[in-house]
């Protein structure tokens, strides 16, 4: 099967921008990533071996968190598995900063 590997983390993929795998399940699909590409480990896993709260999986169009088997899900070759990070930020960090000013 196909993981795509987001822009910031292909630097631990060699650049690649997919990687495939031989795998049965979705954590095991990841655990042969982690294992061909071993750098990749800290970025999507925390030292309790759990996801990272800011590391998205989606197999096909499925947030994986949301599916009744979660990394237990079977899969096979014709799936892909897409790791998204999550993203924040926008805003002044000043809450109604706007709303002080006034028109005159």
């Amino acid at each position: 099967m196909k993981i795509h590997i987001p822009t910031p983390l292909r630097v631990y993929t060699g650049k690649q921008d997919t990687v495939e795998v031989a795998a049965k399940t979705v954590g095991d699909a990841l655990a042969q990533l982690t294992s061909q590409h071993p750098d990749l480990k800290k970025h999507l896993y925390s030292e309790e071996g759990k996801l990272r709260s800011f590391v998205n999986v989606y197999l096909n169009d499925e947030d994986v968190r949301y599916l009744p088997e979660k990394e237990t899900t079977p899969v096979t070759d014709a799936d892909a598995l897409s790791i998204i990070p999550s993203i924040a930020g926008g805003g002044t960090g000043r809450p109604g900063a706007r709303a002080s000013r006034q028109l005159v």
